[in-house]
Protein backbone atom coordinates (compact mmCIF):
# COMPACT_ATOMS: atom_id res chain seq x y z
CA UNK A 1 0.00 0.00 0.00
CA UNK A 2 1.14 3.26 -0.80
CA UNK A 3 1.17 5.67 1.66
CA UNK A 4 1.14 9.09 -0.49
CA UNK A 5 -1.84 7.31 -2.79
CA UNK A 6 -4.52 9.11 -3.39
CA UNK A 7 -7.14 6.87 -1.89
CA UNK A 8 -5.06 6.05 1.41
CA UNK A 9 -4.52 10.12 1.26
CA UNK A 10 -8.65 10.23 0.84
CA UNK A 11 -9.24 8.71 4.16
CA UNK A 12 -7.82 11.42 6.05
CA UNK A 13 -10.55 14.62 5.13
CA UNK A 14 -13.18 11.57 5.47
CA UNK A 15 -12.34 10.80 9.02
CA UNK A 16 -11.68 14.65 10.15
CA UNK A 17 -14.25 15.97 12.79
CA UNK A 18 -14.08 19.45 12.13
CA UNK A 19 -16.13 20.16 9.01
CA UNK A 20 -13.75 23.26 8.15
CA UNK A 21 -10.53 21.46 8.34
CA UNK A 22 -12.71 18.86 6.07
CA UNK A 23 -13.48 21.00 3.22
CA UNK A 24 -9.81 22.46 3.63
CA UNK A 25 -8.23 18.92 3.90
CA UNK A 26 -10.24 17.81 0.77
CA UNK A 27 -9.05 20.55 -1.52
CA UNK A 28 -5.74 19.76 -0.60
CA UNK A 29 -5.72 16.29 -1.97
CA UNK A 30 -3.29 16.27 -5.03
CA UNK A 31 -4.52 14.82 -7.38
CA UNK A 32 -1.29 13.82 -9.39
CA UNK A 33 -0.78 11.63 -6.35
CA UNK A 34 -0.41 7.70 -7.40
CA UNK A 35 -4.25 5.72 -7.33
CA UNK A 36 -2.81 2.76 -5.75
CA UNK A 37 -6.18 1.05 -7.46
CA UNK A 38 -5.48 -2.44 -5.69
CA UNK A 39 -4.67 -1.30 -2.32
CA UNK A 40 -7.63 -2.83 0.53
CA UNK A 41 -7.81 -0.05 2.54
CA UNK A 42 -9.53 -0.51 6.29
CA UNK A 43 -11.62 1.87 7.48
CA UNK A 44 -10.33 4.24 10.05
CA UNK A 45 -13.29 4.56 12.16
CA UNK A 46 -17.48 3.01 12.24
CA UNK A 47 -17.94 6.41 10.18
CA UNK A 48 -16.74 9.61 8.87
CA UNK A 49 -15.44 12.03 11.61
CA UNK A 50 -18.43 14.09 12.63
CA UNK A 51 -18.61 17.64 15.24
CA UNK A 52 -20.85 17.16 18.35
CA UNK A 53 -22.68 20.03 16.37
CA UNK A 54 -25.52 19.86 13.98
CA UNK A 55 -27.48 17.31 16.07
CA UNK A 56 -28.46 14.89 14.06
CA UNK A 57 -32.29 14.03 14.47
CA UNK A 58 -35.11 11.80 11.84
CA UNK A 59 -35.92 13.51 9.05
CA UNK A 60 -39.58 14.15 10.64
CA UNK A 61 -38.56 16.02 12.88
CA UNK A 62 -36.90 19.41 11.58
CA UNK A 63 -39.26 21.97 11.31
CA UNK A 64 -38.94 25.35 8.90
CA UNK A 65 -39.13 28.51 9.72
CA UNK A 66 -40.74 31.49 7.72
CA UNK A 67 -38.11 32.36 5.27
CA UNK A 68 -38.92 36.31 5.93
CA UNK A 69 -37.18 35.78 8.96
CA UNK A 70 -33.13 35.67 8.76
CA UNK A 71 -33.41 32.31 11.27
CA UNK A 72 -35.91 30.49 7.95
CA UNK A 73 -33.49 31.66 5.60
CA UNK A 74 -30.22 30.18 7.62
CA UNK A 75 -32.52 27.10 8.50
CA UNK A 76 -32.50 26.22 4.44
CA UNK A 77 -29.22 27.10 4.03
CA UNK A 78 -28.00 25.29 7.04
CA UNK A 79 -29.52 22.50 5.51
CA UNK A 80 -28.26 22.21 1.67
CA UNK A 81 -24.99 23.14 3.45
CA UNK A 82 -25.61 19.55 5.46
CA UNK A 83 -25.80 17.87 2.31
CA UNK A 84 -22.78 19.04 0.89
CA UNK A 85 -20.71 18.36 3.85
CA UNK A 86 -22.12 14.57 3.86
CA UNK A 87 -21.72 14.74 0.01
CA UNK A 88 -17.99 15.24 1.09
CA UNK A 89 -17.86 12.06 2.94
CA UNK A 90 -19.81 10.22 -0.14
CA UNK A 91 -17.40 10.79 -2.63
CA UNK A 92 -13.88 10.68 -0.43
CA UNK A 93 -15.71 6.96 0.90
CA UNK A 94 -16.02 5.40 -3.11
CA UNK A 95 -12.90 6.71 -3.49
CA UNK A 96 -10.87 4.85 -0.05
CA UNK A 97 -13.37 1.97 0.40
CA UNK A 98 -13.58 0.23 -2.97
CA UNK A 99 -10.67 -1.11 -4.63
CA UNK A 100 -9.70 -2.39 -8.11
CA UNK A 101 -11.32 0.47 -10.77
CA UNK A 102 -9.76 2.29 -13.32
CA UNK A 103 -7.74 5.09 -11.95
CA UNK A 104 -9.43 7.89 -13.86
CA UNK A 105 -12.58 6.31 -10.96
CA UNK A 106 -11.11 7.34 -8.55
CA UNK A 107 -9.79 11.02 -9.80
CA UNK A 108 -13.34 11.61 -11.16
CA UNK A 109 -14.42 10.96 -7.12
CA UNK A 110 -11.89 13.17 -6.02
CA UNK A 111 -12.91 16.18 -7.68
CA UNK A 112 -16.21 15.98 -7.15
CA UNK A 113 -15.06 15.68 -3.36
CA UNK A 114 -13.11 19.16 -3.97
CA UNK A 115 -16.64 20.87 -5.56
CA UNK A 116 -18.85 19.51 -2.67
CA UNK A 117 -16.19 21.08 -0.32
CA UNK A 118 -16.27 24.15 -2.22
CA UNK A 119 -20.10 23.99 -2.15
CA UNK A 120 -19.84 23.55 1.78
CA UNK A 121 -17.51 26.31 2.27
CA UNK A 122 -19.38 28.75 0.20
CA UNK A 123 -22.69 27.82 2.24
CA UNK A 124 -20.80 28.16 5.52
CA UNK A 125 -19.65 31.45 4.70
CA UNK A 126 -23.05 32.51 3.79
CA UNK A 127 -24.61 31.16 6.88
CA UNK A 128 -21.60 32.95 9.07
CA UNK A 129 -22.61 36.44 7.16
CA UNK A 130 -26.63 35.54 7.99
CA UNK A 131 -25.77 35.56 11.80
CA UNK A 132 -25.06 31.95 12.36
CA UNK A 133 -22.89 29.18 11.11
CA UNK A 134 -23.17 25.42 10.75
CA UNK A 135 -23.77 23.29 13.35
CA UNK A 136 -26.65 26.06 14.63
CA UNK A 137 -29.42 23.87 13.75
CA UNK A 138 -30.30 20.26 13.94
CA UNK A 139 -29.74 18.25 10.81
CA UNK A 140 -30.41 14.32 9.66
CA UNK A 141 -28.31 11.60 8.42
CA UNK A 142 -30.40 10.24 6.00
CA UNK A 143 -27.97 10.62 3.31
CA UNK A 144 -25.30 8.58 5.29
CA UNK A 145 -27.64 5.90 6.05
CA UNK A 146 -28.00 5.05 2.65
CA UNK A 147 -24.42 4.93 2.40
CA UNK A 148 -23.94 2.53 5.09
CA UNK A 149 -26.83 0.28 3.65
CA UNK A 150 -24.83 -0.01 0.26
CA UNK A 151 -21.43 0.12 1.48
CA UNK A 152 -20.88 -4.11 0.50
CA UNK A 153 -21.94 -3.37 -3.14
CA UNK A 154 -20.37 -0.59 -5.21
CA UNK A 155 -23.24 -1.16 -7.71
CA UNK A 156 -25.49 -0.53 -5.45
CA UNK A 157 -23.70 2.60 -3.81
CA UNK A 158 -23.61 4.22 -6.97
CA UNK A 159 -27.04 3.18 -8.77
CA UNK A 160 -28.87 4.83 -5.53
CA UNK A 161 -26.49 7.60 -4.06
CA UNK A 162 -25.29 9.34 -6.88
CA UNK A 163 -28.16 8.29 -9.13
CA UNK A 164 -31.17 8.87 -6.62
CA UNK A 165 -30.07 10.64 -3.51
CA UNK A 166 -27.66 13.54 -5.62
CA UNK A 167 -30.12 13.44 -8.10
CA UNK A 168 -32.94 14.67 -6.39
CA UNK A 169 -30.62 17.55 -5.44
CA UNK A 170 -31.31 18.21 -9.42
CA UNK A 171 -35.40 18.26 -9.05
CA UNK A 172 -34.84 20.54 -5.89
CA UNK A 173 -32.63 23.03 -6.24
CA UNK A 174 -34.00 25.07 -8.61
CA UNK A 175 -37.34 25.76 -6.34
CA UNK A 176 -34.55 26.20 -3.24
CA UNK A 177 -32.99 29.14 -5.34
CA UNK A 178 -36.78 30.11 -6.30
CA UNK A 179 -37.97 30.32 -2.89
CA UNK A 180 -34.46 32.17 -1.11
CA UNK A 181 -34.35 34.56 -4.07
CA UNK A 182 -38.04 35.49 -3.48
CA UNK A 183 -37.30 36.62 0.10
CA UNK A 184 -34.23 38.59 -1.45
CA UNK A 185 -31.38 36.59 -0.87
CA UNK A 186 -29.53 36.80 -3.89
CA UNK A 187 -26.22 35.94 -2.82
CA UNK A 188 -27.95 32.23 -1.47
CA UNK A 189 -28.92 32.15 -5.14
CA UNK A 190 -25.92 32.44 -6.91
CA UNK A 191 -24.56 29.41 -4.91
CA UNK A 192 -27.16 27.60 -5.92
CA UNK A 193 -26.48 28.29 -9.37
CA UNK A 194 -23.19 26.65 -8.65
CA UNK A 195 -24.32 24.22 -6.66
CA UNK A 196 -26.76 22.83 -9.52
CA UNK A 197 -24.00 23.33 -12.39
CA UNK A 198 -21.40 21.52 -10.31
CA UNK A 199 -23.85 18.87 -9.35
CA UNK A 200 -24.94 17.49 -12.90
CA UNK A 201 -21.26 16.68 -13.62
CA UNK A 202 -21.78 14.77 -10.42
CA UNK A 203 -24.91 12.64 -11.19
CA UNK A 204 -23.20 12.35 -14.70
CA UNK A 205 -20.15 10.59 -13.37
CA UNK A 206 -22.85 8.33 -11.24
CA UNK A 207 -24.68 7.53 -14.43
CA UNK A 208 -21.21 6.73 -16.34
CA UNK A 209 -19.57 4.19 -13.53
CA UNK A 210 -22.99 2.99 -13.16
CA UNK A 211 -23.02 1.72 -16.88
CA UNK A 212 -19.77 0.69 -16.34
CA UNK A 213 -20.35 -1.82 -13.21
CA UNK A 214 -23.35 -2.72 -15.70
CA UNK A 215 -21.56 -3.76 -18.21
CA UNK A 216 -18.79 -5.49 -16.51
CA UNK A 217 -21.54 -7.55 -14.48
CA UNK A 218 -23.55 -8.33 -18.03
CA UNK A 219 -26.50 -6.69 -16.55
CA UNK A 220 -29.40 -4.57 -18.02
CA UNK A 221 -28.72 -1.04 -16.58
CA UNK A 222 -32.82 0.26 -16.35
CA UNK A 223 -34.48 -3.11 -14.93
CA UNK A 224 -31.25 -2.98 -12.11
CA UNK A 225 -31.77 0.12 -11.20
CA UNK A 226 -35.49 -0.66 -10.60
CA UNK A 227 -34.30 -3.83 -8.50
CA UNK A 228 -31.62 -1.96 -6.70
CA UNK A 229 -34.28 0.22 -5.53
CA UNK A 230 -36.30 -1.92 -4.52
CA UNK A 231 -33.34 -4.29 -2.63
CA UNK A 232 -32.55 -1.58 -0.17
CA UNK A 233 -35.77 0.31 0.24
CA UNK A 234 -34.43 3.64 -1.73
CA UNK A 235 -36.47 6.77 -1.53
CA UNK A 236 -39.40 6.89 -4.12
CA UNK A 237 -38.61 9.65 -6.70
CA UNK A 238 -41.38 12.08 -6.91
CA UNK A 239 -42.41 15.02 -8.90
CA UNK A 240 -41.57 17.33 -10.19
CA UNK A 241 -38.83 16.38 -12.13
CA UNK A 242 -36.23 18.52 -13.70
CA UNK A 243 -36.04 16.65 -17.19
CA UNK A 244 -33.35 19.43 -18.23
CA UNK A 245 -30.79 18.93 -16.18
CA UNK A 246 -31.60 14.81 -15.85
CA UNK A 247 -30.95 14.77 -19.64
CA UNK A 248 -27.53 17.00 -19.56
CA UNK A 249 -26.49 14.40 -16.63
CA UNK A 250 -26.85 11.47 -19.01
CA UNK A 251 -30.23 9.73 -17.71
CA UNK A 252 -31.37 8.37 -20.72
CA UNK A 253 -35.20 8.50 -22.55
CA UNK A 254 -36.20 5.16 -20.92
CA UNK A 255 -35.12 5.89 -17.48
CA UNK A 256 -36.55 9.54 -17.89
CA UNK A 257 -39.60 8.19 -19.00
CA UNK A 258 -39.49 5.35 -16.25
CA UNK A 259 -39.89 8.19 -13.93
CA UNK A 260 -43.28 9.49 -15.17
Amino acid sequence: MTMNSLRFAAMAPWGQTDPILKAQATLALDLSWPVDATAALQAPSAGPGRAARPELVHHTLLKAKALTTPEGRAMLVHAVAHIELNAIDLALDVVWRYANMPDVFYTDWVRIAQEEAKHFTLLRQHLVGLGFDYGSFPAHNALWEMAERTQGDLLARIGIVPRTMEARGLDATPGVKNKLVSVGDLAAGQILDIILQDEIGHVAAGNRWYRYLCAQRGLEPVSTYAQLIAQYDAPKLRPPFNMAARKRAGFDDAELAALL
